[in-house]
């Protein structure tokens, strides 16, 4: 049950700071980890929310790349719906002037790993062809936004006609209603015979393999989540007649194994959104009591972008 409770304030240890939190972010992952279906498992009692952006209040010993009242944000798995947290240092970035925190606070996990599937896993090429399954969630917004600035053609696949809408208005070439529409087959026809080269999958189930059969000669496979609920089991001869890869994407991962490959895509995320070229779409702002209303509209699908928490609002 998720209830809001008062708590003392946090006090910075060693190697952290105190965050007064201004915008939490949430991901669908989020509605997996409150019951106990995802990779992490935190002990109970916990406070979902993965993203968080704010203002420093306090700085703990050995800390001295940041001052008080600087603007931060920063990844930490769970526990961000809240008002105030104590975050390690290392986990912090710096918030350009002009970027607000609830555009902040939803860059990291969405953009961060979409910037890393598409530049370290696929190596997206200006030109080529890149179709996003889930198109209009938080990932796959990112995905669609990321692939236009990169140069790539994208087509845009989703389950509704109001989604691809809003595909369209954040870049998307082509469309595809794969509840209406036959993925492989429209696909393959979108890309004139010769295969997507990019494929980027956050939704699994029955969609995966329909879209690799799509795929075009050494195009690269992005695994990103299963949204659908359904691991797929894909047919590995596939790869062996398209010579492609299925790559996996995870970003957690990388961000801890290659923290400054993880810094400097960042910079750049937030480089492009100062110039404009990334907009993130706020589906909604709630308000912390409306943490349960938010995270009921994740797993409903009915987020379009990203569903933001406003502590003090």
């Amino acid at each position: 049950m998720l209830v809001v409770e008062d708590l003392a304030s946090p006090v910075a240890g060693a190697g952290e700071v105190v965050i007064a939190i201004k915008a939490t972010a949430l991901n669908f992952f989020d509605t997996l980890i409150i019951e106990n279906k995802y990779q992490f498992k935190p002990d109970l009692p916990f406070s979902p929310g993965a993203e968080i952006a704010g203002e420093i209040l306090e700085i703990g010993k050995g800390v001295s790349e940041f001052q008080i009242g600087e603007r931060v944000m920063a990844y930490v798995a769970w526990g961000g719906c809240r008002e105030e947290m104590a975050v390690a240092a290392e986990k912090l970035v710096k918030i350009p002037d002009g970027i607000e925190f609830k555009i902040a606070a939803g860059l990291t996990v969405t953009y961060g790993t979409t910037y890393h599937g598409l530049k370290d896993r696929a190596d997206l090429q200006n030109g080529e062809i890149l179709a996003v399954l889930g198109a209009s969630g938080g990932v796959g917004q990112s995905a669609v936004e990321l692939g236009k600035v990169m140069g790539a053609r994208v087509i845009a696949a989703a389950s509704s006609d109001d989604k691809l809408e809003f595909c369209r208005s954040i870049g998307a070439d082509d469309l595809v209603n794969y509840s209406t529409e036959n993925l492989k087959d429209r696909l393959k026809e979108l890309a004139g015979g010769t295969g997507v080269d990019v494929i980027y999958d956050p939704v699994g189930a029955e969609y995966s393999e329909q879209a690799l059969r799509a795929i075009a000669w050494q195009g690269r496979f992005l695994v990103v989540g299963f949204a659908a609920g359904e691991i797929p089991k894909i047919p590995l001869n596939l790869t062996l007649l398209k010579g492609c890869q299925i790559v996996g994407v995870f970003w957690g991962a990388f961000a801890k194994r290659c923290p400054q490959a993880e810094q400097a895509n960042m910079a750049q995320i937030l480089r492009w959104v100062q110039e404009g070229k990334l907009t993130p779409h706020i589906h909604r702002e709630y308000t912390l009591d409306q943490t349960a209303d938010a995270l009921q509209a994740l797993a409903n699908r009915e987020v379009k972008g990203k569903a933001v928490i406003i502590p003090d609002a």
